[in-house]
C-alpha cells in the first residue's frame, strides 16, 4: 500500500470533507468572538443634585474581582470611598470554551489534510477511521460542555455589570439619597455570538460523527451482516 502524498479534493465534495471544512470555519468564529474582547460600562451616581460617573471596564477572560470600579480613597457625593472591584470570575468558563476551539480548529486542520492528502491510506486502515470518530465524538461532547459552561459565564459577566450587579457591589448606591444606574452599557454582541456558535458546533460535530462512523469497520461489519442472506427455505415434500 503506497502512503505518499496524493492531493484529492474529492472528499471535500463529500458530507465527510465538507462538515470538516464547516467545523474548521465555526470553531475560528467561535473563538475569535470572545478571544480579545474588551467592554466598558458607565455608572452615574446621582445624589444632592449631582451626578458623579464610574466607569467599569471588562476584559477577556474576564476576571472581573481584578477589575476596578472605584480607585483607593475615591470621594463620591461627599463621601470617601474605599477601592471596590467588580464581583466575579467567569474565566475559567471562557478559557475552556477558548481551549476546546482553538484545538477543535487544530483538529479539523489536520483531518482535513488527511482527508486531502492520505485518503487511499485513511480508508484502507482500521485505525484512522475509528479514531477519528472517537475523537469527533469527544469534541462533540466538549462542544456540549464548554458552551453551557460559557453561557453561565457570560450571564455571571451581564449580571455582575448591570445596574443591580453594581448596586450591590457599591456599598455607596445603599444610602439615603443617593441613586446609582447604568447609563452607557458595553456591547456583548460578540459575546453572544460566541455561546450561539458553540452551540453550533455541538450541532456540526455530532452530526458528522454519523458520517466519520459509517467510515468504520464497526458500520461495514454491520452492513455486512445485514446483506448476508439467509439460508433457503427446504423444499417442501412432494
Amino acid at each position: 500500500m503506497q502512503t505518499g502524498f496524493r492531493l484529492n479534493l474529492s472528499p471535500v465534495k463529500e458530507p465527510l470533507g465538507f462538515v470538516k471544512v464547516l467545523e474548521w470555519i465555526t470553531a475560528v468564529l467561535a473563538f475569535g468572538t470572545c478571544g480579545g474582547f474588551s467592554g466598558r460600562n458607565v455608572l452615574s451616581v446621582f445624589c444632592d443634585g449631582s451626578n458623579e460617573t464610574l466607569t467599569a471596564t471588562f476584559t477577556y477572560p474576564f476576571r472581573l474581582n481584578h477589575e476596578l470600579l472605584v480607585e483607593q480613597n475615591r470621594t463620591l457625593c461627599n463621601r470617601s470611598v474605599s477601592a471596590t472591584h467588580l464581583v466575579g470570575d467567569s474565566s475559567s468558563s471562557v478559557e475552556f470554551f477558548v481551549a476546546v476551539a482553538v484545538l477543535a480548529f487544530l483538529y479539523s486542520m489536520l483531518a482535513l489534510i488527511v482527508y486531502l492528502g492520505y485518503m487511499h491510506v485513511y480508508r484502507d486502515s482500521d485505525f484512522g477511521p475509528m479514531f477519528d470518530f472517537v475523537l469527533t465524538a469527544v469534541f462533540a461532547f466538549l462542544w456540549l460542555v464548554c458552551s453551557s459552561a460559557w453561557a453561565r459565564g457570560l450571564q455571571t459577566v451581564k449580571d455582575a455589570t448591570s445596574t443591580a450587579g453594581m448596586e450591590s457591589t457599591l456599598a455607596l448606591c445603599k444610602d439615603r439619597g443617593v441613586r446609582c444606574e447604568v447609563t452607557e452599557f458595553a456591547s456583548m454582541r460578540s459575546l453572544n455570538i460566541s455561546v450561539v456558535f458553540g452551540f453550533l458546533n455541538l450541532i456540526i460535530w455530532a452530526g458528522n460523527a454519523w458520517f466519520v462512523y459509517k467510515e468504520t469497520r464497526w458500520h461495514s461489519q454491520k452492513v455486512n451482516a445485514q446483506q448476508t442472506p439467509g439460508r433457503a427455505p427446504a423444499p417442501a415434500p412432494i
